[in-house]
C-alpha cells in the first residue's frame, strides 16, 4: 500500500491520523465480543413470525388459537393488535407492521407469537392458520411500469429526469443495455433484539444504523410518546445498509408490551433473507456519443430499478443512480431517466454504493465499448474525458474539492501486472479441483472509474450530536464521549475516541454505549459518520477545551485567548501554569454540540438540475482476471484500487474499508446473487447465495491520497462505500477483455460460470 499526504504535524499517539487499534478487536478475536444475538434476560420469552408464503394475495382471515393452545405460548398478535399506525418505513409509511389485509411479497409478517423458547414460539407460528386468497403478482419490473397492481396508488416510486444540454451530433455512436442482479448486505450476525417493558414504555436493545429514525417509527406503531421508546445499540454483526429498516423490533416491543415481560427475536439465516432489505437489481439502457478523438459529445441513459413490495430508500437510491449514471466525466449534454417500481418481490432498499454502484457497471461497460468502436485504449479515453476541479456534474453542480479522477486511474494503470498463473492449483480458476490447466487460461485486464455522494443530498437537514465530559479521576482526566452514532463495524468507536485524544489530550477516553439518551446522530451510511458525528465530537470537545480556558483564565488572572492547553496543565505566557486535575476538581466540564455541514438544495423536478449533494468521492480499479474459457470459470489474480480520502483519519481502518469494499464488489462481479422465481428467494443460505472466501480475495494493491478538503473535519471525505463502487465493473472489463469476441455478450452481473462459458460458446474468441 502507498500513501500520500501532504506535510502535516506529527501524529499524536493513537490521535488523528494514527493507526490506533481498535478497542473492541480483542474481543471479536477471542470471540467474547457481545452481538445482538448474545443478548439476555432471565425472565424473558422469544418471539417468532409468521410469514406470508404468497407474493401477493388478499387476507381472508388469521386464525391464532391453535397457537394460543400450546401449552408454553403466551401470546399471539396480530394486525388488529398494533396500538398506533400500523406503517412504518423511512422515507414513506407504507410497509405494515403486520399485514392486514394485503401481503406484497413472500415473507411479509402476518402474525407474531411468543413462547418460552425458540423452538416453541416457531412451532406456534406454524400453527396460525391463514387463508389467503390468491392476487396476480406482479414480479417484472418492466411490467410493473405499465400494469396496476401491486400498490393501490400505482406502482411507480419515483422517476427522476435529468436534462443538460443539447446532443450534438457524434461522429461515433455505441449503445447497450446491461443488467445488475439483486445483491445480499450478507452481513454475518443476524437480526436480533431484546424488548424490555419499563415504566410506562419499552427498552429495545437492538443491532440497528440509525436509533432515533428507528425511535420514531416505533413510537407512531406502539402509539407512545417517543421519550418513553428508548433504544440502545447491541452489538451489531455488519449492516452495509441492511439494517436499516426496521425489522425485528417493533414486534419485539409489540410482544413485550402485551406481555408486560422481555422479549427476544432472532432470525436464523433463511428468515434473515426474508427479513431485510436487498440491494436493488437494475436494467439501464445507454447511449453514448463521441467524436472521432474519444470526447464525449452527450450521454443517455435510462434505468429502471426493481424496489420490490415497499418503498425503504427507493427514491434516494434513485436520486443517487440518476445523478450519477453518466460517471466521473465531463458530458456538455446529458438525458438520463432513472425510474424505481414496486413489484411483488422482495423490497430492496439501501446497500453500500446505494445506486452507484448498479449505473457505474453501466457507464464503464459503455466507456469500454466506446474504446473499442474509436480504437482506443480504454484508459487513454477516460483520461480525455475525466472530470476534475471545478468540472461541471451531470446534475449542474460544479466539482468545489479536489477531484484526482485522472490521477486515480494513472495510479491503477501504472501498477506492474503479476506474473502468468503457474502450476499451482490454488492459483487457477478452477481451485484445487484440479479442473483448470495453466495453458487453458486467458489473462485479461479491466478498468473502472466511480463517483458517488458523501453525506446525504438534495436538501436534507443532515446533522450529527456529540456530548463530551472532560473529568478528574485518580489525578487523570478523563474524557467521556457520548453519541447516538451506530458502530456497525466501520471502526466509528476508534475514531471518535481519536478525536477526542487529538482535541482534549486526555489520558483516557470513554466512549458510552451509543443510545436515544444523547440527540440524533444520523444513520451509519452514506459514507457520513467519521465527517458528521466526528464533526459533532470535535466540536463537543473544542467547546469543552474553552471551558477549561475560561475557569484557567479565573484562576490565573489572564485572558482565556492567551492561555495555552495542554493534557496535563493550562499554561500562561508568562510562564505560569495550572493543572488540568486542579481545575476539573471544582467540576466536571460538559457540553454538547450539534454538527452540521454546509446546504444543499433539491433537484429540480423537470430538469434534475441543482446543488444536491456535500461532497463527491471519486475511486479507481484495474483487475486482473484468468478465465478458462471452456468452462468459464474465472479467477481474479489482482485488484488496485487507488482513492482519495481527504485524510486518513486512522490509515490501517481505511485500509480495512478498501479491502471489504473490493471483496464485496468482488462478489457482485462473479458470483452473489439473490435468484427469485415468482418473487420466491430460491437461495436464502449461505449454501447457496455464495459469497467470496478468503480463497477467492486475490491479493490486492492500494494506492491512498490525502487531499484535505476545506469543508470537512480535518479535510477528511468519507471512505467506506468508494472502494466498492467501481471493482464489479473492473472485473467485468477484465473479463470482457480475456474472452474477446464473446465480450458483447456479457452485459450482466454477476458473470457466472455458465454465463461466460456460455458468450464463449456462442462467439468463439
Amino acid at each position: 500500500m502507498t500513501m500520500t499526504r501532504p506535510q502535516s504535524p506529527p501524529v499524536a499517539a493513537d490521535g488523528v491520523g494514527a493507526s490506533a487499534r481498535r478497542p473492541d478487536a480483542m474481543s471479536k478475536v477471542r470471540g467474547d465480543f457481545a452481538y445482538s444475538s448474545d443478548l439476555w434476560h432471565d425472565e424473558m420469552v422469544w418471539g417468532a413470525t409468521v410469514r406470508s408464503p404468497h407474493p401477493h394475495a388478499r387476507i381472508v382471515s388469521v386464525d391464532v388459537s391453535a397457537a394460543l393452545a400450546l401449552p408454553g405460548v403466551h401470546a399471539a398478535l396480530t394486525a388488529a393488535d398494533v396500538p398506533g399506525v400500523n406503517r412504518y418505513g423511512l422515507e414513506t409509511r407504507d410497509q405494515p407492521v403486520l399485514a392486514e389485509d394485503v401481503v406484497r411479497y413472500i415473507g411479509e409478517p402476518v402474525a407474531v407469537v411468543a413462547a418460552g423458547t425458540p423452538e416453541l414460539a416457531r412451532r406456534a407460528a406454524g400453527l396460525v392458520r391463514v387463508e389467503y386468497a390468491e392476487l396476480p403478482a406482479v414480479t417484472d419490473p418492466e411490467r410493473a411500469l405499465d400494469s396496476p397492481g401491486v400498490h393501490e396508488g400505482g406502482n411507480l416510486v419515483r422517476h427522476l429526469r435529468i436534462r443538460r444540454g443539447t446532443p450534438a451530433t457524434a461522429d461515433v455512436v455505441v449503445t447497450g443495455e446491461y443488467e445488475v442482479g439483486m445483491q445480499d448486505q450478507a452481513f454475518l450476525g443476524p437480526e436480533s433484539c431484546l424488548a424490555v417493558p419499563a415504566g410506562q414504555g419499552v427498552d429495545l436493545y437492538c443491532s440497528t444504523q440509525w436509533l432515533h429514525v428507528d425511535q420514531d417509527q416505533l413510537a407512531e406503531c406502539l402509539a407512545l410518546p417517543k421519550e418513553d421508546v428508548r433504544l440502545t445499540l447491541s452489538g451489531v454483526g455488519g449492516a452495509f445498509g441492511g439494517r436499516e429498516d426496521l425489522s425485528v423490533q417493533a414486534h419485539a416491543c409489540l410482544l413485550a408490551l402485551r406481555l408486560d415481560r422481555p422479549v427476544k427475536m432472532s432470525y436464523g439465516r433463511e428468515e434473515s433473507f426474508a427479513g431485510h432489505v436487498h440491494r436493488h437489481p437494475a436494467r439501464m439502457r445507454y447511449e453514448h456519443g463521441a467524436t472521432r478523438d474519444g470526447r464525449l459529445l452527450y450521454v443517455k441513459a435510462d434505468i429502471l430499478l426493481d424496489g420490490g413490495a415497499y418503498a425503504s430508500t427507493s427514491a434516494a437510491v434513485t436520486g443517487n443512480a440518476g445523478c450519477f449514471a453518466i460517471g466521473p466525466y465531463e458530458v456538455p449534454a446529458v438525458e438520463v431517466d432513472c425510474r424505481a417500481v414496486y413489484t411483488n418481490n422482495p423490497p430492496a432498499g439501501a446497500m453500500r454504493g446505494f445506486g452507484a454502484v448498479q449505473v457505474c457497471f453501466g457507464h464503464e461497460s459503455q466507456m469500454d465499448k466506446l474504446a473499442a468502436a474509436l480504437g482506443l485504449d480504454p484508459v487513454e479515453l477516460r483520461l480525455r474525458n475525466t472530470v476534475s476541479t471545478g468540472s461541471v456534474m451531470a446534475t449542474g453542480q460544479r466539482v468545489e474539492g479536489p477531484a484526482p479522477v485522472a490521477e486515480l486511474l494513472r495510479r491503477v494503470a501504472g501498477k506492474p501486472v503479476p506474473p502468468p498463473a503457474g502450476d499451482d492449483p490454488r492459483l487457477l480458476p478452477g481451485g484445487t479441483s484440479n479442473s483448470t490447466r495453466a495453458g487453458q487460461l486467458v489473462r485479461g485486464v479491466g478498468y473502472g472509474l466511480s463517483v458517488k455522494n458523501i453525506c446525504k443530498s438534495a436538501g436534507y437537514d443532515d446533522y450529527g450530536t456529540a456530548r463530551v465530559r472532560l473529568f478528574a479521576h485518580d489525578g487523570e482526566t478523563v474524557a467521556e464521549v457520548h453519541t447516538a452514532a451506530a458502530e456497525v463495524g466501520q471502526g466509528l468507536v476508534t475514531v471518535q475516541a481519536q478525536i477526542a485524544r487529538t482535541e482534549l489530550a486526555a489520558a483516557r477516553v470513554t466512549i458510552l454505549p451509543a443510545d436515544t439518551a444523547v440527540g440524533d446522530a444520523g444513520t451509519s451510511s452514506a459514507s457520513r459518520q467519521t465527517w458528521i458525528s466526528g464533526g459533532a465530537v470535535r466540536a463537543a470537545c473544542l467547546a469543552v477545551r474553552a471551558q477549561v480556558l475560561e475557569r484557567a483564565a479565573v484562576r490565573l488572572g489572564e485572558p482565556a485567548a492567551d492561555l495555552v492547553y495542554g493534557g496535563d496543565t493550562v499554561t500562561a505566557p508568562s510562564g505560569r501554569s495550572i493543572a488540568l486535575a486542579e481545575l476539573l476538581a471544582t467540576g466536571d466540564v460538559d457540553e454538547t454540540a450539534v454538527f452540521r455541514h454546509r446546504a444543499t438544495e433539491a433537484l429540480d423536478p423537470e430538469t434534475g438540475q441543482g446543488d444536491a449533494h456535500v461532497a463527491y468521492a471519486f475511486a479507481a480499479h484495474r483487475a486482473i482476471v484468468d478465465v478458462d474459457p471452456e468452462l468459464g470459470s474465472v479467477r481474479v489474480v489482482e485488484i488496485a484500487c487507488a482513492q482519495d480520502v481527504g485524510k486518513a483519519i486512522n490509515p490501517a481502518a481505511v485500509e480495512g474499508q478498501m479491502h471489504g469494499g473490493i471483496a464485496q464488489g468482488l462478489g457482485l462481479a462473479v458470483m452473489e446473487e439473490i435468484r427469485l422465481r415468482d418473487g420466491r428467494i430460491l437461495n436464502p443460505s449461505f449454501t447457496d447465495y455464495l459469497i467470496p472466501t478468503t480463497m477467492d480475495m486475490p491479493p490486492t494493491v492500494l494506492d491512498i491520497l490525502e487531499l484535505p478538503r476545506p469543508d470537512s473535519p480535518y479535510g477528511l471525505t468519507g471512505v467506506g462505500e468508494p472502494p466498492l463502487l467501481s471493482a464489479p465493473a473492473a472485473i467485468a472489463a477484465a473479463i470482457r477483455d480475456a474472452v474477446g469476441a464473446a465480450a458483447g455478450a456479457l452485459d450482466r452481473i454477476p458473470m457466472t460460470p455458465e454465463a461466460v462459458a456460455t458468450a464463449v460458446l456462442e462467439h468463439p474468441m
